[in-house]
């Protein structure tokens, strides 16, 4: 959640601070606000609830060029303790003025926190958890709280750091210290910039892409002092740190909207390249290799039993995740939201493989399910497309997909990358126990390597999906059905819908419509059914047809998605949507896409011109 942004430069703060936040809005848009740090022994202070377009015309109104200095902070919020109101936004800054610190993630004991600030006689202004930091530096640093840190703002940070509680990314500034700042990060993401005599802090690498493609990746509870020419990293400890250099593999211009209306549209016709990308390099001499991995070829054979666990999006694609193991490894696949993984006690051992999925690799629920598994004495193994993230760092083995950046909330090209590489991970395990000769491991992944270009082909036919949408237009609610691997394809597209329109959507397997669902069928009730190939599953294919009928009976409007040439479904198709022949399980690849363009037009439909950022969403979720 939250968008950080730090600079100690050379440059104007407010503008590098105001840029970045604008490319990490995705992150969060409660609120927005800027502090900047002159050398004057003064901090302005900026900040507005709402959007980020609201924060700019307060700075226009106030007149940006009143602000000066080099040293500044910024964030964009999700809210999570306190409203979405000015008061509540960050920056915070101290009872003295001296201090402002912005916060991402969850300070739990900021209750007897704010209790011990409020018997010394400081009135907090927002209900936030974070203001307490604020206050807390100060009355480290002026010798009010009764330590030993007064006047030394690096041991006072420490000093603050050690006796918070949660998960949090914070920046500290001080007045007084306009040369530099202060940052930590605990389960919650931070990355250095290293500019030329310029340092940045970021959320993610899109705060500072635009200045320099070179980063720092920081541990768990590693804290960093970032001044124009250097960075130093310590733990809580106060002890010498290193962090990793990296180079960052994309530029300004993958985060730019290139011409399209929104970031989601970019990344629907993104999809075929991310699914490629994330293919690339992994069949070696005839064998599937993962990108990193302390597992040996035994530790998977002695695997005998698979728990997938994931959020949102990213579990829709662990369900088509189990189709595949256990169709090509025979080992049994349990599939579960990461948020409920660790409270019910799940039976883990060293012969259970962990899969967890994440886009942003910070996600705080797959976070602690991970670390949950690892105290079980479980394998890990995480499909991330964000290099150098918690998630990948804690698991004994990593396949990144390379999606690139996501920007658009509802994610879209990372659901198909991850779909792609849980294929590559089945693959690796048939391979490792023998269920598939190296021949048919082969066949299978040079299969995948031809979805790539029937991707294109269903995107070509983007502007025909939103034809329907329009024509469809503005709806209070839609069903989707789906079987075998349609039936998570159908949850996904369900879950964007309300994600994007707002309104109620829900997925379901095609076969219970019997059992329940059948009821909420009446005229005109827009059904979406993915329709398996007749050439795949047979039994299955004339299952869902009868499904249709029976939905068409009781007056639903459908909307059909089957393969080229399926004429069975054409007498029963209000609209029909043709996608190229495939595979059983590769079919979601396609089938997916006609979806995520309906959604995307019917949110329009529904009033949701913004669809890059629906509300009370954020992209990246770090806390629990």
């Amino acid at each position: 959640m939250c968008g950080i942004v730090g600079y100690v430069g050379h440059q104007p703060a407010l503008d590098i601070a105001v840029d970045a936040l604008r490319r990490m809005e995705y992150r969060g848009y409660d609120s927005a606000g800027v502090a900047i740090v002159d050398n004057q022994g003064h901090i302005t202070v900026e900040k507005k609830a709402g959007k980020l377009a609201n924060l700019e015309a307060a700075l226009d109104a106030d007149g940006r060029d009143k602000i000066t200095g080099t040293t500044g902070i910024g964030h964009t919020r999700w809210a999570t303790h306190g409203r979405p109101i000015d008061e509540n936004a960050h920056p915070h800054q101290s009872y003295d003025g001296k201090v402002a610190i912005v916060h991402n993630g969850i300070i739990e004991n900021f209750a007897p926190l704010r209790q011990e600030l409020e018997d010394a006689g400081i009135e907090l202004k927002s209900e936030t958890d974070s203001e307490v930091a604020a206050h807390m530096l100060a009355r480290s640093l002026d010798g009010s709280d009764g330590g030993s840190t007064a006047g030394d703002f690096e041991a006072s940070a420490l000093s603050v750091l050690n006796r918070l509680e949660g998960a949090f990314t914070l920046l500290f500034t001080h007045a007084d210290h306009p040369d530099r700042i202060i940052a930590a990060r605990r389960s919650t993401p931070l990355i250095v910039g290293v500019g030329e005599n310029e340092m940045f802090l970021g959320s993610d690498v899109a705060a500072f892409i635009a200045h320099t493609r070179e980063a720092v990746e920081l541990g768990q509870d590693n804290v960093v002092i970032i001044t124009a020419d250097d960075y130093r990293i310590l733990d809580f400890a106060g002890n010498e740190q290193q962090g990793r250099p990296f180079t960052i593999d994309w530029d300004l211009a993958a985060a730019e909207k290139g011409g399209y209306d929104s970031f989601m549209m970019k990344e629907i016709h993104e999809q075929a390249a991310a699914v490629r990308d994330t293919l690339a390099g992994h069949l070696v001499d005839g064998r599937i290799v993962l990108d990193e991995s302390r597992l040996s070829d035994q530790d998977l054979r002695d695997i005998e039993k698979v728990f997938v666990v994931a959020c949102g999006t990213a579990y829709h694609s662990g369900l088509l995740a189990k189709y595949a193991i256990e169709h090509w490894v025979r080992i049994p696949v349990e599939i579960e939201v990461a948020s409920e993984f660790r409270y019910r006690d799940p039976v883990l051992d060293r012969q259970t493989l962990v899969v967890a999925i994440s886009q942003s690799g910070e996600t705080a629920d797959t976070l602690e399910a991970v670390r949950h598994a690892k105290s079980q004495g479980a394998r890990v193994l995480a499909v991330c497309n964000t290099n150098g993230a918690q998630i990948p760092r804690e698991s004994d083995a990593v396949l990144y997909t390379h999606a690139g950046p996501e920007i658009g909330v509802a994610a879209t090209k990372s659901f198909l990358a991850q779909v792609a590489a849980n294929y590559l991970v089945g693959l690796a395990l048939a391979q490792a126990r023998g269920t598939k000769y190296p021949d048919e491991v082969t066949r299978e992944f040079e299969e995948l390597e031809t979805i790539p270009a029937l991707i294109d082909k269903v995107v070509a036919k983007g502007d025909e999906f939103i034809d329907m949408a329009k024509e469809i237009g503005a709806i209070p609610t839609m069903l989707f059905l789906g079987r075998h691997v349609g039936y998570p394809v159908a949850l996904e597209g369900a879950l964007k819908l309300k994600e994007l329109a707002y309104i109620h959507a829900e997925g379901f397997p095609a076969g219970e419509l019997k059992h329940g669902p059948i009821a909420l069928i009446e005229d005109d009730l827009p059904v979406v059914v993915v329709v398996p190939s007749p050439k795949g599953r047979a039994v299955l294919h004339s299952k869902i047809v009868s499904n249709i009928q029976e939905i068409r009976a009781r007056g639903a409007k459908t909307i059909v998605i089957a393969e080229e040439g399926d004429q069975s479904v054409v007498p029963f198709a209000n609209y029909l949507i043709e996608i190229p022949e495939t595979s059983t399980l590769l079919q979601p690849l396609l089938s997916t896409i006609p979806m995520q363009f309906l959604a995307a037009e019917i949110a329009r439909q529904c009033g949701n011109e913004d669809i890059d950022k629906p509300r009370n969403l954020a992209k990246s979720v770090t806390v629990e």
